[in-house]
């Protein structure tokens, strides 16, 4: 079968057949419009071209962990949370759901003559921009801070949107090309000023992968500048796309277009910046300024070539997604593929299977009988939340379990009495308008006393962390503006440690949040994210002991004030590859209630520059359960500048600053399963890339010295070996 878009299973020139019968197509239908329907065609709610029998479009659909904004779908973990089982794999495979069920919507809407935005099969996801910011409220649409991972995880999800029919399934979209991670407050009018050498590193490898290796469908421009040039019509960035090949469609954000004249003043008026932008490359506008196109062809600022090949872009997409053919394989996807058992069991394993345990003194699992436990009390704001279950940019679940209701559940199997109390409002220093500041605290303490442990659900919510606009967030338009959790949440859990009863806190988060007094005090802490429709259930069988919390910390954990300014963007001191002081929790960490064994580690050299890093791993625990195998490299900085390295690089004294080097970055990855007392040998391939370095200049290049390549469920950082008592697996290899 052939495609366009994703996992293209011919040979490269029977790809660009295909490409080209689509390319035939849109150019067909946009030959047959006059210039004014062409130009209609550009805008993201495009209108019917009723001459031609071509139906009202619009581009605008969002799908980052389900189908969104739609109705009901799937509610999946949130991205980050995805971002954290380190599996590609089901990456793929919630994709697919994401695409099937958008689909459903598309056939059963359009049947019915609703052509709304949300409903459409151009998803605008996944969000593949670096979280390198632990504040930034958006950071939750992301797969986390490391460039790696996050392209990983980007082609995978994208290769399931698009699929492998003979025809996209759906169309998938990069955003936010590029360097966009914050402030919210300041994205209108912003310069995201970035160093050569942080682009290359950094910002652009997961959009290069989606290009390159998923075939993305579509880009979308952020709404910042990025070193002065907005995004939207941006040289450097355009040429990046072209240099990778890129032939899909280039789409704004929202309104972004307007904030050229209107906020960062780089044109006058919307005729110029119609203009700057279509003569750029930007295909199809996200808001009002393309519905002025055809005056500011009439003023000869733009020309008819500039606007048929936008709407030939266009319609190159549409035509890959069957909407000009009769044979179309996904016509008759109807609403029986919408919420089914099998894509809820999907969520539900996700759910297990993001959640990270940060700390645990033995307390977990329960043991309900040895340690005679009755009663359980469920204490605070994110007990029965529902948005912690849904994050940002979700659909509407009918199958949801809050965690209070999965405790509930399950301990009604041991006939344990479970008792709740509020605590204390999410934010707000009270929960009742007239009462006294801290009204609930006294009500929570009563449960504590009389429980044998504590159940302690805190963390935030999409209201109050997230994207500028969508958020009725109070503080930093989206974004926190302290690592530590609200005072409202960090009073009562001072006085629920005061009772020196046995504590199990639960974080309900997007992002990273300071709980170094949490950690100091408490006998265990889960990471649980924005947890998806069942992630209550997920969290309560995880306590109980009937499911093994199965993920890794996809973004560092720091304390407050570890953290360079918002507004700077360049990398140093930013993310576990560049941060030289000692974080709570730091990225790639995650503890098991079984213990895994690496050994026999061994690396073999291929002819193309690629290594195989083979070795052993042992469930030692006595649990069946899944093991992160993390494979880091690094390079001596010393041997860099020493050893003459590659002669072809002049002046590299002055083109390398070791101390702007990553520590180690994350070159690999492997999800494994073992039963209790299994091993397996396991080996990951490891590509060229992963031993190349960055020079200030951008220029990526291959130096001879010594690698050092690092094997374990962890980094090999001093702070990970000092919370799980382990070190990684080292072999270095001469280049």
């Amino acid at each position: 079968m052939l495609q366009v878009g994703g996992l293209w299973s011919t040979s490269e020139f029977g790809v660009a057949m295909i490409k080209k019968k689509y390319h035939e197509i849109a150019e067909k239908i946009v030959a047959d419009m006059t210039l004014e329907e062409a130009a209609s065609q550009i805008r993201y709610d495009s209108p019917e071209v009723a001459r031609l029998g071509i139906p009202a479009y619009n581009w605008w659909n969002e799908g980052l962990h389900g189908l969104a904004r739609a109705g009901t779908a799937t509610v999946f973990p949130q991205a980050i949370a995805l971002a954290a089982m380190f599996d590609s794999e089901m990456l793929q495979e919630i994709g697919d759901v994401v695409a099937t069920e958008a689909r459903a919507k598309y056939n059963e809407s359009r049947k019915r003559g609703d052509r709304d935005l949300y409903k459409g099969i151009t998803m605008w996801s996944p969000n593949i921009n670096i979280f390198r910011d632990g504040r930034w409220g958006r950071g939750q649409e992301t797969y986390g801070e490391d460039p790696y991972l996050t392209a990983r995880l980007g082609v995978a999800f994208i290769k399931g949107l698009q699929g492998d029919g003979d025809y996209m399934k759906v169309a998938g979209c990069a955003k936010h090309f590029a360097v966009h991670s914050g402030p919210e407050a300041l994205r209108h009018s912003f310069d995201a000023v970035s160093s050569q050498k942080d682009l290359e590193e950094t910002y652009l490898p997961a959009f290069e992968a989606a290009v390159r290796e998923a075939d993305v469908a579509g880009i979308m421009g952020a709404y910042n500048r990025v070193n002065g040039q907005p995004a939207c019509a941006n040289d450097e960035l355009m040429d990046k796309l072209k240099e990778w090949g890129f032939d899909g469609y280039f789409v704004s954000d929202f309104l972004a277009l307007m904030d050229i004249h209107e906020n960062h003043k780089v044109t006058k008026d919307v005729l110029e910046t119609i203009a700057l932008a279509l003569g750029k490359g930007c295909d199809v506008n996200a808001g009002f300024v393309y519905r002025s196109v055809m005056e500011a062809y009439d003023k000869g600022m733009i020309t008819e070539e500039e606007i048929r090949r936008a709407a030939v872009h266009a319609y190159t997409v549409r035509a890959a997604l069957g909407m000009f053919s009769d044979d179309c394989e996904y016509d008759n996807i109807n609403i029986d593929y919408i919420d089914t058992d099998e894509s809820a069991e999907l969520s539900y394993k996700a759910s297990v299977n993001s959640t990270v345990l940060l700390k645990n003194n033995g307390i977990l699992p329960l043991n309900i009988e040895n340690d005679n436990i009755s009663k359980i009390a469920v204490i605070g704001p994110t007990a029965t939340s529902l948005e912690v279950l849904y994050g940002n940019y979700s659909g509407t679940s009918s199958r949801c379990i809050t965690n209070l209701q999965g405790i509930r559940n399950n301990a009604k199997d041991y006939s344990i009495r479970v008792l709740y109390s509020e605590g204390c409002h999410l934010f707000e220093n009270k929960v009742q308008n007239l009462a006294f500041d801290d009204d609930r605290i006294s009500e929570a303490l009563t449960l504590v006393e009389d429980s044998d442990v504590t159940i302690l659900f805190v963390g935030l919510d999409p209201t109050i962390e997230g994207e500028q606009g969508d958020t009725g967030n109070a503080f930093a338009a989206g974004d926190k503006n302290t690592m530590y959790l609200p005072d409202s949440q960090r009073r009562m859990i001072k006085a629920v440690k005061e009772t020196g009863k046995p504590v199990i806190l639960v974080l309900n988060t997007g992002s990273a949040i300071d709980l170094s007094f949490e950690d100091e005090n408490f006998d265990a802490i889960i990471q649980s994210w924005y947890s998806g429709q069942t992630g209550g259930q997920a969290i309560a069988d995880i306590i109980f002991g009937k499911a093994l919390p199965g993920g890794k910390l996809p973004v560092t954990f720091y304390k407050e004030n570890q953290q360079p300014d918002m507004e700077d963007y360049s990398m140093k001191g930013r993310t576990y590859r560049f941060f030289g002081d000692k974080p709570l929790y730091p990225f790639g960490y995650g503890l098991s209630y079984s213990d895994f064994e690496y050994s026999n580690m061994a690396v073999t050299e291929n002819n193309d520059g690629s290594v195989i890093v083979s070795f052993d791993l042992t469930n030692k625990g006595s649990y069946d359960a899944d093991e992160i195998c993390e494979i880091y490299i690094s390079i001596n900085p010393e041997e860099k500048i020493s050893n003459g390295l590659n002669n072809t690089i002049e002046n590299l004294s002055t083109r390398l600053d070791p101390s702007n080097q990553p520590f180690w970055s994350l070159a690999g990855f492997e999800r494994i399963t073992l039963l209790a007392g299994e091993t397996k040998k396991v080996s990951v391939l490891i590509s060229e890339k992963s031993f190349t370095c960055v020079l200030e200049d951008g220029q990526r290049v291959k130096l001879r010295g010594s690698y050092d390549i690092y094997v374990g469920g962890q980094q090999p950082d001093a702070r990970t070996e000092e919370l799980t008592g382990k070190k990684c697996l080292v072999n270095q290899i001469t280049v």
